[in-house]
């Protein structure tokens, strides 16, 4: 439909933007107020743009019969044949109060991106890279170290194309997260599997807090051998830290707590950066001897740790949603990966290079008791104290949605939060607890399902080749799963002994 109007004010007045803009805008709106007849209203579809009439007309759209001149300024309205049957009115039409310049975007620019990247998968697992190469030889370390990037990237953008294939399709409900792509393409069960691995994942990390806050404080404060009335110290450490995480995840919204995430970002950076100086400094005058390859044995260990480092793939989709470029989403996403995965492998050999057979695991606690040393290790236990209610954040709207029906619960979280800080009593080292967490549910997560759900999805369209590769994924995963849990557990109850 075209709507042809004319005015008998002065051509100055009529060539004002400001003033075309509004007179059209008028006219738009009387032509709502006077669709009265049903039959027009239904054959009325939702306008998608104001054009100008040198624009190409589609076939489909209604014409007026009346003349029209190249010369005289006209606004249309374009019809969407691809509107919804229920969009019988003309939407989204701006009065004389809408602003003439509309709002910036709030989506993120690709150095934002890639940032958001890099603050959701740099973590304190890294602070277990330089034992694990200690356990699994420099060599296979860094090797391991790209393989999982390489393997984490594929998944992730699988979760991105299958998420794109779902939303293209006709009335297809916006997917916001992993679960409610889950729901989508394998039903309750699909919502339910990730669910678990969620549940299971962030409890997981904040178990490993809880490890790294108790060993830290005793060895900053305490020697960490001794024991008091029979017990550890770091009991003493993790029953200490209970009564303050209850208050702490307490509190339904957390937002005023979101900057301090931020935080425990730039602690672990800089604590990264103090590391690597150190460890080159003590390289340079020790020269410890090294091992290259650490046999067989280690090899699911040390995948399962670089799993858990790597571990970030559920904030993947709400990432690309706020990405502005979406068609360089992939391209930002690798070069974050690569740079976390060179930034791994250097950490991690350099940390190993310094301390040799010494390395433990815990790096920070190689570094001695000196001033700098405690003040780095004091504040990341600041930062994973305060980072700890909002890694929880995810497991309890899970749980709450499932056993509450959505509604707050306060004792259902502090019986979570007990659980945690017990199961932490359990786990004697740090980086033992990342390989088991990696192994059994970080794999599941971050490979098995993204696969599986791409397979699904794409199955009319891939090739023998795509499907072999998803299929060997999901092999590789689930056969990974339960070896690299095994070894794990054996490594946990052996260190016990």
């Amino acid at each position: 439909m075209v709507l042809l109007f004319s005015s008998s004010l002065s051509p100055k007045t009529q060539k004002s933007p400001n003033f075309q803009f509004i007179y059209r805008v008028r006219e738009l709106r009387n032509l709502s107020n006077h669709c009265r007849s049903i039959e027009i209203l239904q054959s009325l579809k939702t306008p998608s743009i104001f054009s100008q009439t040198q624009h190409t007309h589609q076939p489909n759209s209604t014409q007026s019969n009346s003349n029209q001149s190249s010369s005289t300024q006209s606004a249309m309205v374009v019809f969407d044949k691809e509107a919804s049957s229920s969009s019988y009115t003309l939407t989204n039409i701006p009065d004389e109060d809408s602003p003439l310049i509309p709002k910036p975007s709030n989506q993120s620019s690709q150095p934002k991106t890639f940032a958001n990247i890099f603050i959701a998968i740099v973590g304190a697992g890294v602070l277990g890279l330089p034992y694990t190469f200690k356990r699994t030889g420099w060599v296979f370390g860094v090797l391991m170290i790209f393989v999982v990037a390489i393997l984490t990237y594929h998944c992730m953008l699988l979760l991105v194309k299958s998420r794109r294939k779902l939303e293209s399709r006709p009335k297809s409900p916006k997917i916001n997260s992993f679960g409610d792509l889950g729901f989508i393409v394998c039903g309750p069960i699909g919502r339910f599997s990730v669910d678990a691995m969620i549940v299971l994942s962030q409890a997981g990390f904040c178990v490993s807090y809880l490890i790294f806050i108790a060993n830290t404080l005793g060895y900053v404060f305490n020697d960490p051998n001794s024991t008091i009335l029979g017990l550890k110290v770091k009991t003493f450490y993790i029953w200490g830290c209970f009564p303050f995480q209850l208050g702490l995840n307490s509190i339904p919204t957390l937002t005023h707590l979101a900057p301090l995430s931020i935080f425990a970002d730039v602690v672990d950076i800089g604590a990264m950066g103090v590391v690597m100086v150190e460890d080159v400094m003590l390289f340079v005058k020790r020269r410890p001897v090294l091992q290259a390859f650490g046999g067989w044995s280690v090899v699911f260990y040390g995948i399962g740790v670089a799993v858990y480092a790597f571990e970030g793939i559920g904030m993947v989709l709400p990432l690309e949603s706020e990405t502005r470029e979406k068609n360089k989403f992939g391209k930002t996403l690798g070069v974050s990966m690569g740079f976390i995965a060179l930034m791994y492998a250097g950490f991690g050999a350099l940390g190993y290079f310094a301390f040799g057979e010494e390395t433990k695991d815990i790096i920070t606690t190689n570094l001695g008791k000196g001033l700098l040393s405690n003040l780095v290790q004091l504040g990341l236990c600041v930062n994973l104290f305060f980072t700890f209610p909002l890694m929880m954040n995810p497991v309890y709207e899970v749980v709450e949605r499932r056993v509450c029906e959505g509604r707050y619960c306060v004792w259902l979280r502090w019986a979570v939060v007990l659980f945690v800080s017990l199961t932490a009593l359990t786990v004697p080292n740090f980086a033992d607890f990342l390989s088991l967490v990696g192994s059994s549910v970080c794999i599941v997560l971050g490979f098995v399902l993204p696969a599986l759900f791409h397979l699904i999805v794409f199955k009319r369209e891939l090739k023998w080749g795509g499907v072999a590769l998803n299929v060997g994924i999901i092999a590789f995963g689930f056969v990974f799963a339960v070896v690299g849990t095994w070894s794990a557990l054996m490594e946990i109850f052996s260190v016990k002994a």
